[in-house]
């Protein structure tokens, strides 16, 4: 029973704790991300200083950012492996707050380790200390509550050890994990206690994956054997469950044709006849199509966001019925499904055997594979537009395509770019894709690239982020200088919001405050490509190249074309800086997404916008 302090003894628990599936234990935690101030540097700073092979310690430049990383470390990992982060009290603390959002909302487990102000209370109030009069309690990290799957506040020694077996408990459920927050005061950190050598001894958290129950998955089987439409969307938990071999064995069995969620691409090789890609207001025509026919819609780890249904529109035959594979019964239980509270894997190997010589019938097999070989030529031409006297995005997303890898990764999260990717990425690895969409969270690109990185050093990872994101969040460029772990960072530039602007101008409001403009007249002005619009002159390559990262400019298409094939020489963080059309867009496909424009209003394209928009509404 060593007498330590709270500190040394969280990173002495943390650095025991494994995780088992199937048979292979792995480490949970390898290793914490850091910035030290007041609040932590003489709690879990020391811990980490005097025994740094318990957990390696990684330095981030920006506390939102090491959130991001751990985040994408944690989905690379299928969740079966995060990283810690600590910070100090005060702006430290609720820098994590948007990270915290991105990790809950994505169910991606991440431990948060804020300082906190003395549970003494004896100096109050300290540097940074947020004071509440009607309250003693309160710090900033309370902040963190709403967007935490778990928050305790460890005021005495003791109470570390029941807080710490808690957060593991909510860390490791692949139905309920996300972000968990244990708030450590100062003072408590420094403490001593006589900690149980049990608390500190090598731990493992069985991972289970629960089976389906026996009588709705009949009900299940018989509904698929009536349908004359199946369809699949397949979401996240197919890949986190490492389920995409059963999907397959089920589509090559039965014919069911497959689309995908954000998370869910690469559940199927893009290449594969039934794959019809991406569903919903960034999916593609061939998906769209299909999902406007089924009469039976088997939802697989989707939480069914309204991208994926285009607001509840894809799907528009009035007899469909749902059906709902996941570990949360949250999920499980919506758009009135049967629920199957399972695990990916194991339902859809259930399934196949249940299924076992049932097949959808020939014609509805041929439509979706010639749906797949049209849809194949719509991503060829949108790739060699040879568009003038920019390039378009869509021909960025091809040159990357072709020089990566089946196994490297693409990484995004916000603006144009995800839907495009989404639509038009040819995957043909369930790791290879990695795009952010379920909190679509500006500036976790490079950050969220670095976790990949780190959890898989062996692939090229390859960053796409727009002008907008790398202002946001460039940071953590320096720390994969500093780790050593390379990026390819494609930097598109299209002066402003892009993603935004062609919303806006779709409402009547002409890009209104998305293009980075002087200010003119009083005003920032609407988005427009007048060759006399005066843009802002913000070199990102320049910065890029201040922060340690080689810097490719590149004009055209051939010319990225060939940074691309020099990056693949290079060791270290390698930037690619393109400009692009910012008018030149991927269509989109035959969906509908759900954004009020203004009811009243005295301009003339407010006003025409809103009458299409009530078209729209009355005809889902």
């Amino acid at each position: 029973m060593p007498r330590i302090t709270a500190a040394q003894a969280l990173v002495r628990f943390l650095a025991a704790q494994h995780v088992e599936r199937d048979g292979v234990e792995q480490r949970f935690f390898e290793g914490c991300f850091g910035i030290f101030g007041h609040g932590n540097v003489a709690g879990i700073g020391e811990a980490l200083y005097q025994h740094p092979d318990l957990l390696t310690y990684y330095q981030a430049r920006n506390e939102q950012a090491m959130v991001h990383a751990a985040a994408g470390f944690a989905r690379m990992k299928n969740r079966l492996a995060t990283l810690a982060c600590t910070t100090s009290i005060g702006p430290g603390a609720t820098n994590l707050v948007t990270g915290a959002a991105l990790a809950t909302v994505n169910r991606l487990p991440v431990l948060l380790l804020p300082g906190d102000v003395f549970a003494s209370r004896r100096p109050d109030p300290v540097l940074q200390q947020l004071e509440v009069p009607s309250r003693g309690d309160v710090s900033v990290n309370d902040s963190l509550q709403p967007v935490s799957r778990y928050f305790d506040r460890i005021e005495r020694p003791e109470q570390l050890i029941p807080a710490a077996l808690s957060a593991m408990r909510v860390l490791v459920n692949q139905a309920e994990t996300g972000a968990v927050t244990l708030a450590f005061p100062q003072d408590v950190q420094a403490e001593a206690h006589d900690y149980p050598d049990e608390f500190l001894a090598h731990r493992v958290w069985h991972v289970t994956r629960p089976e389906p129950d026996a009588g709705r998955l009949a009900d299940v089987v018989a509904l698929i054997r009536s349908a004359k439409r199946p369809f699949i969307v397949a979401g996240g938990g197919v890949i986190y469950s490492e389920a995409t071999d059963a999907l397959r064995a089920v589509v090559d069995q039965t014919g069911i044709p497959v689309a995908e969620t954000q998370a869910g691409k690469g559940s199927l090789p893009y290449d594969h006849p039934a794959s019809l890609g991406a569903v919903g207001v960034t999916g593609t025509f061939a998906a769209n199509r299909v999902a406007a026919d089924a009469d039976v819609v088997i939802g697989i780890g989707t939480r069914w966001s309204d991208f994926t249904t285009a607001s509840k529109t894809s799907f528009r035959n009035p007899d469909v019925r749902f059906v709902n594979v996941n570990v949360a019964d949250f999920d499980a239980a919506k758009l009135d499904g049967i629920a199957l509270v399972a695990d990916a894997r194991v339902t859809l190997e259930r399934l196949a055997a249940a299924l076992e010589g049932h097949q959808v019938e020939p014609e509805y097999r041929e439509r979706v594979a010639r749906l797949n070989s049209e849809w194949d030529e719509e991503v060829t031409r949108l790739y060699e537009l040879r568009h003038q006297p920019l390039p378009a995005q869509s021909e960025v997303i091809g040159a990357v395509n072709d020089a990566s890898r089946p196994t490297d990764v693409v990484v995004c999260a916000a603006g144009s770019m995800p839907g495009d990717l989404h639509k038009l990425w040819r995957t043909q690895d369930p790791k290879g894709y990695h795009v952010e969409y379920g909190y679509s969270c500006m500036g976790y690109e490079i950050a969220g690239g670095l976790g990949v990185k780190l959890a898989a050093p062996e692939r090229e990872v390859y960053v796409m982020v727009g002008d907008g994101s790398y202002l946001m969040l460039s940071s953590e460029i320096v720390t994969s200088i500093q780790e050593g772990l390379k990026l390819t960072i494609v930097l598109v530039d299209n002066h402003g919001y892009n993603s935004i602007g062609s919303l806006s101008r779709s409402l009547g409001t002409d890009g209104f405050g998305t293009q980075y403009r002087y200010r003119q007249n009083g005003s920032l002005g609407v988005d427009s490509d007048d060759p006399t619009t005066q843009l802002l002159p913000v070199d990102l390559a320049a910065n890029a190249e201040s922060l340690g990262a080689k810097v490719i400019r590149c004009r055209t298409i051939d010319e990225l074309r060939s940074g691309l094939g020099a990056a693949k020489g290079e060791d270290a963080t390698v930037v690619l800086a393109i400009e692009v059309d910012r008018y030149e867009g991927v269509p989109g496909y035959e969906s509908w997404w759900d954004v009020p424009v203004a009811e009243v209003s005295e301009v003339d394209a407010v006003k025409a916008a809103r009458a299409e928009y009530e078209r729209a509404r009355a005809s889902t």
